[in-house]
């Protein structure tokens, strides 16, 4: 029997989902690619390209206390990685911001997101949870 003084755990499992898939939403576009005959469901971005979107959204969302910084690097679809390399880049855009604000901390983010994640080949081989797309 349930201690009625204990309080009810919060439900993370509605957010983690919700949180992946605002995130995969996120890493693959909503845009027209102009390529006829070629449905937006095939297409998917390279390694690269969808680790520098995470982990430049993610990062953003730290710098500026978003509503879904707090999750857990799972919960943001990070590979172990990428998750190292969101938490070198948050750290460098904290002092960026405090010494040149928002804007320069937020092109900071960009700059270094790509450069990382290409220098990393997508930083997507840590991860038991990543899977190619196939």
């Amino acid at each position: 029997m349930r201690d009625p003084a204990r309080k009810t755990p919060k439900r993370t499992l509605p957010t983690a989902a919700c949180a992946l898939l605002f995130a995969t939403a996120l890493a693959t576009g909503c845009s027209d690619s102009g390529d006829e005959g070629v449905s937006a469901a095939t297409h998917t971005d390279p390694p690269v390209q969808v680790c520098a979107k995470l982990i430049s959204y993610w990062a953003g969302e730290d710098l500026t206390g978003g509503h879904w910084a707090g999750l857990d690097w799972e919960q943001k679809g990070l590979s172990n990685d990428q998750y190292v390399i969101y938490d070198d880049i948050v750290r460098a855009a904290r002092t960026e911001q405090q010494q040149h604000g928002t804007t320069a901390a937020r092109k900071l983010i960009e700059r270094q997101a790509q450069q990382r994640c290409a220098a990393a080949d997508g930083a997507t081989h840590s991860s038991e949870n990543w899977r190619p797309p196939t």
